[in-house]
């Protein structure tokens, strides 16, 4: 698979403070901002948000 500037690898770390990330990828052209997700936090016990790193 080509590897593109159009769609980075990005790093989503939890807002609950447990150190938990998640790998996925993302659009710049359709998401220019930073990425935030609500995913499961199993360290947590529950949904939280993810935002991505930088």
């Amino acid at each position: 698979m080509a590897r593109n500037t159009t769609r980075p690898v990005v790093r989503l770390k939890s807002t609950a403070g447990t150190g938990t990330t998640y790998t996925t990828r993302k659009n710049t052209r359709n998401d220019p901002d930073r990425l935030v997700l609500r995913k499961y936090d199993a360290l947590a016990g529950k949904h939280v948000v993810f935002r991505e790193e930088r």
